[in-house]
């Protein structure tokens, strides 16, 4: 029997810079109508606070609306959860909850998933993602890379985690930092199956 049950994907912020790549993915998700339980680490809001200056509130509901209100989408279908609530749909594979994305991701956040360390939420909910054999998406910013994180990357890419560097490329002439912003969010959308009809693509 085929379930009627929105559509859900686990969107994570950690404390890497780019926060501008995250909060463009909640907000396109959210003009998609899927359900999104976000998880941001307390690194994640140190950054946002610091490169977009928007100070989210400590509780969940409050963080909810916060957001809503500065990305100009409905909150509905957001749900915010504390690190330590390992109630949370996102701390068990019997949710169901078939993809994951980190945006941007962390070396130390990487090397503990790929470590197979689970001290919050954001890292169980990954460790859930690859045990369950579901997809993860992990967009790292950092440069220069060491060999530990390139080591960390090869190891999460041979358990089947989609690594989508925020590198964005220039072919398509981008105008604006919106425009950059939005090639590597576009290439998240590809792999989870909601392309954007207006990416500009090669060759296009």
């Amino acid at each position: 029997m085929q379930s009627s049950k929105r559509r859900a994907i686990i969107t994570a912020m950690t404390g890497a810079s780019g926060a501008a790549y995250g909060l463009r993915l909640i907000q396109r998700l959210a003009e998609a109508g899927v359900e999104q339980h976000l998880l941001l680490s307390r690194a994640a809001r140190v950054v946002l606070k610091q490169e977009t200056d928007i100070d989210l509130p400590e509780a969940t509901s409050q963080t909810v609306t916060a957001l809503a209100e500065q990305l100009n989408i409905p909150g509905k279908y957001l749900h915010n959860y504390a690190l330590e609530d390992w109630f949370s749909p996102a701390a068990s594979g019997s949710a169901g909850i078939k993809q994951m994305v980190i945006i941007p991701c962390s070396m130390g956040t990487m090397a503990r998933i790929a470590g197979g360390m689970s001290d919050n939420l954001i890292e169980r909910a990954a460790d859930v993602i690859l045990k369950e054999k579901r997809q993860l998406i992990i967009v790292p910013r950092e440069t220069p890379l060491s060999s530990i994180h390139l080591e960390n990357m090869l190891k999460l890419s041979h358990m089947g985690t989609h690594i989508i560097p925020a590198m964005p490329g220039f072919y398509h002439k981008p105008e604006t930092l919106d425009e950059i912003i939005d090639f590597i969010v576009d290439r998240v959308l590809d792999h989870l199956d909601l392309s954007n009809p207006e990416a500009k693509k090669w060759g296009s």
